[in-house]
């Protein structure tokens, strides 16, 4: 199987494009109750992976809030709740049922509405060894697990796995909240894949045990039998559900910018222990991309599925940046040629703004956040070298996307007014169809940039569209500066981050 990156609705995609009983192990991280939308993204840019054979379009009728992070109820989350009661598992049914008496029509159970159908079909493509692992806000977690209880039946339940972590305290009447719910559950109890991770002795039991090793073994009636060997083979003891593993520092590498981004130690953990080299290893909220990450890194194969133009361009950057263009994988449903683009454009022009910047090295304008954009779309940072008595300095090309069919030559000149507020030396004008001649006369009139260092010229005002870019033109800026745009993923270390060891 070819490691693929689904944008759409998880639903869709799971329902459309993954077969029963495929996946080796799924981890999710579904968005909720943080007060942020985990859609977005706050520093990204760079130049886009070249396009990969095979990709394909897939039609999605999701919208940037269809996952925002407290789901309301309102008539997707009854069709979800509607889409339970018919499906066949009455457990669930009744639960979820019951559950909308209590609750009433309000976020939570919209939430849980929207999340009961996504289990279901999660649960219908895990093979019989596999596991599911989610990973849920202590606010849901009591609500969650009787969920899944539901769906995978009450012996399928494994471990409430606890990660706990540091940070500045706040203010509060209750003791401070510093850890995380991941909820273990087995398709079939007993059969799983498991490999026991390993984790140092403490120093109080190895002083106790006097230099020696437990090992612990059981008899043919299961009973538990420790004793303590010599074993310098031994590289610790059975890893227990409470994972102390630091959360990524705001100055650490690893960190892309990603606001919900999860540590890679933290997925490695979860993927070491509960799949196999070649295993299949599924992400329905894949946001930044740490569990494909994780997965690529520890030799298994991968499908990650987000529904956001956003977080799909963030992941193939970080792949290309950790693992290189020799990492062959499926994009499905981004654009591939100009029929599809287009047919974005007119049904979703904020995810074709999004994608549109990226796609030609831009960064979003304020991450992607709502609100108003004063003109400005995008940027693309590029490096101003300096001349002989300078320092080259890191700047600004703004950039303006027109998603409609009807363009003219006032939008040309609304630009050139945000580039004089701005004192931007470059602006870029993307639109869908060619521009006619009053536009190119009009962004020729704003004349050239000349750099100081290199003295060579690019037009102030650029006119940019989606033939240009299916013809693999590119917009005219000197020297990217990735770096200005967002951080850089480091290269992937076989030895970095491991988090224990397989017994």
């Amino acid at each position: 199987m070819t490691n693929r990156l689904y944008y759409g609705d998880n639903l869709d995609v799971l329902r459309d494009h993954i077969g029963s009983e495929t996946i080796d192990l799924v981890y999710l991280d579904p968005p909720f109750n943080s007060n942020a939308n985990y859609n977005i993204l706050f520093k990204w840019g760079g130049r886009p992976p070249p396009p990969r054979n095979g990709s394909q379009a897939i039609e999605s009728t999701s919208q940037i809030e269809a996952f925002e992070d407290t789901w309301h109820w309102n008539d997707k989350s009854e069709l979800a709740f509607h889409d339970v009661m018919t499906s066949g598992n009455t457990d669930v049914a009744e639960l979820l049922r019951a559950m909308r008496g209590f609750l009433k029509e309000n976020d939570m159970m919209a939430y849980l509405a929207m999340m009961a159908v996504r289990l279901i079909e999660l649960h219908r493509v895990l093979k019989p060894t596999g596991s599911l692992y989610l990973h849920c806000d202590p606010t849901a977690s009591h609500y969650l697990k009787l969920l899944l209880d539901g769906v995978f039946g009450g012996g399928a339940f494994q471990n409430e796995i606890i990660w706990s972590y540091r940070r500045w305290p706040t203010k509060a009447n209750r003791f401070q909240r510093m850890h995380d719910v991941i909820l273990f559950y087995a398709k079939s109890d007993g059969t799983q894949t498991f490999n026991t991770l390993l984790e140092p002795p403490t120093a109080s039991s190895m002083k106790r045990w006097k230099g020696k090793v437990q090992k612990v073994t059981f008899d043919d009636a299961g009973k538990r039998n420790p004793t303590l060997e010599v074993d310098e083979d031994s590289a610790g003891v059975a890893m227990n559900a409470v994972w102390s593993i630091p959360i990524i520092a705001p100055v650490a590498k690893e960190r892309l910018g990603y606001p919900t981004q999860k540590p890679l130690a933290l997925l490695e953990r979860i993927i070491a222990a509960s799949s196999n080299e070649g295993d299949v290893v599924l992400d329905p909220f894949c946001g930044c991309g740490t569990a494909v990450d994780a997965a690529q890194k520890l030799g298994r194969r991968w499908i990650g599925i987000d529904v956001t133009h956003l977080s799909i361009g963030l992941i193939e950057r970080r792949m290309q940046d950790r693992y290189g263009d020799a990492l062959y994988y499926e994009v499905i449903g981004t654009p591939n040629d100009t029929d599809s683009a287009l047919r974005l454009a007119a049904e979703e022009p904020h995810q074709f703004q999004y994608w549109i910047t990226q796609a030609i090295g831009g960064q979003p304008f304020q991450g992607g956040r709502k609100g108003m954009d004063r003109g400005i779309d995008g940027y693309i940072y590029f490096t101003k070298t300096g001349d002989t008595l300078g320092k080259s300095s890191t700047e600004a090309a703004i950039i303006s996307v027109k998603a409609g069919q009807r363009v003219g030559v006032a939008m040309v000149r609304d630009l050139k007014g945000v580039m004089e507020r701005e004192k931007a030396d470059i602006g870029i004008f993307v639109c869908v169809i060619q521009p006619t001649r009053e536009m190119e006369r009009e962004a020729a009139a704003a004349g050239v940039y000349t750099d100081p260092g290199t003295q060579q010229t690019y037009p102030r005002l650029q006119i940019y569209t989606l033939a240009e870019y299916f013809a693999g033109l590119r917009p005219k800026v000197p020297m990217l500066d990735r770096q200005a745009g967002y951080k850089k993923a480091g290269r992937a270390d076989a030895n970095e981050g491991r988090q224990g060891s397989l017994l």
